[in-house]
């Protein structure tokens, strides 16, 4: 990854003939002055936290010790990344699963819908066709406008064709499917720290299994097996989820044919820092005993039990604020309707009930 970003951004050195071995050249330097720095960082780093000399000898052993140090470093910045995205995407998970699935019509006519929608397309249309070219912030507004109209009747219209067992049976026991994977999970990390507060093998550092094969590291045997890997791989559906829904990385969403190369390896670079860590988390939240990662249990913060201790609480406690925000949002609408509280704009619903409202009472006015 950081070979690729240099590459993009090289231009040869001065004085040298422009081509592709100019560019490979200063990215290779380049690449040579980012691997000293971080050397230094993490040997100052090292001198700051663990002024040994016992520690600073074990630096020059670059396999055995410098490199994992360096990924524990990296995995110890993906797990707190884990710690604000995992949450967020449990409780977004919802709301995407809500627009990829079709829900029940429960006194809705679609028909009528479809009609109205239909009728403002069709108003659009000969208001932009009305219109001359000079008016080119109108034609913008107007094109932007009837592009969401037939999104919406695109909506409508697949959850009409859909059938009553897609509409009636699918949407609800994928609602109630998130909804169990998620208290499970709670649970566990919740079950995890009463363990660590009463047994100090519960500590992920240094806890060695059967091995493969020999004996189920589940108490369930193969059931409780499958639940994990089911856990862990909803686990990293939601981080990914979570990492894109919040504002700071926004903007890194992909976008067809609109994505330059340095964000797709900003991408690439996000995903792979998060994929590192979710291992770590798993083992840190109690989810699963088994060594994902070999040597990962000789990291140095994964035996520190006020650490873990604080990841396990904070996870939980954050997964809880995110859920019952989600759950409660419709209820404190419309209570602040009903207190006249609406009015001062507080920022108190969350994103996609706002987007959606826009987008309704859009239409309405337009109607």
């Amino acid at each position: 990854m950081p070979f690729a970003f240099f590459f993009l951004e090289s231009e040869g050195f001065a004085g040298l003939k422009k081509g592709i071995r100019a560019r490979i050249l200063e990215t290779l330097v380049m690449l040579l002055l980012l691997a000293l720095l971080i050397l230094g960082i993490v040997w100052v780093a090292s001198a700051l936290i663990d002024n040994d000399a016992a520690s600073m000898e074990s630096l020059y052993d670059l396999w055995e010790f410098y490199l994992p140090y360096l990924y524990s470093c990296i995995s110890l910045m993906g797990c707190l990344l884990l710690l604000l995205c995992t949450p967020v995407g449990l409780s977004r998970m919802f709301t995407v699963m809500g627009q990829l699935l079709v829900k029940p019509t429960i006194l809705e006519d679609l028909d009528e819908q479809i009609y109205i929608i239909t009728l403002e397309e069709e108003a659009l249309q000969r208001r932009l066709n009305g219109l001359s070219s000079s008016v080119e912030y109108n034609i913008m507004e107007l094109e932007q406008e009837l592009e969401n109209v037939k999104t919406l009747k695109t909506k409508l219209e697949r959850r009409k064709k859909a059938s009553a067992w897609e509409r009636n049976l699918v949407y609800p026991a994928v609602m109630v499917l998130l909804l169990i994977e998620t208290s499970i999970s709670v649970l566990l990390v919740a079950c995890n720290i009463l363990c660590l507060l009463v047994d100090e093998t519960a500590m992920p550092k240094g806890t060695r299994g059967p091995g493969i094969g020999n004996a189920s590291l589940s108490t369930f045997g193969f059931v409780g097996a499958a639940l994990e890997i089911i856990l862990i791989f909803y686990l990293m559906v939601s981080s990914v989820v979570g990492f894109y829904s919040l504002r700071f990385f926004g903007n890194f969403t992909p976008k067809k044919d609109d994505t330059t190369m340095t964000k797709i390896i900003g991408n690439c670079v996000s995903i792979l820092v998060l994929s590192s860590a979710l291992p770590v988390m798993s083992r840190t939240l109690g989810i699963t005993r088994f060594d994902l990662l070999g040597d990962f249990g000789r990291f140095n913060w994964l035996g520190n039990f006020y650490i873990v201790l604080s990841y396990n609480l904070l996870f939980a406690i954050v997964t809880t604020l995110c859920l019952v925000r989600k759950f409660t949002s419709a209820v404190r609408e419309e209570l602040f309707k009903a207190l006249g509280l609406h009015k001062l704009h507080l920022p108190n619903t969350s994103r996609d009930s706002e987007t959606a409202k826009t987008s309704v009472n859009g239409h309405q006015k337009a109607l």
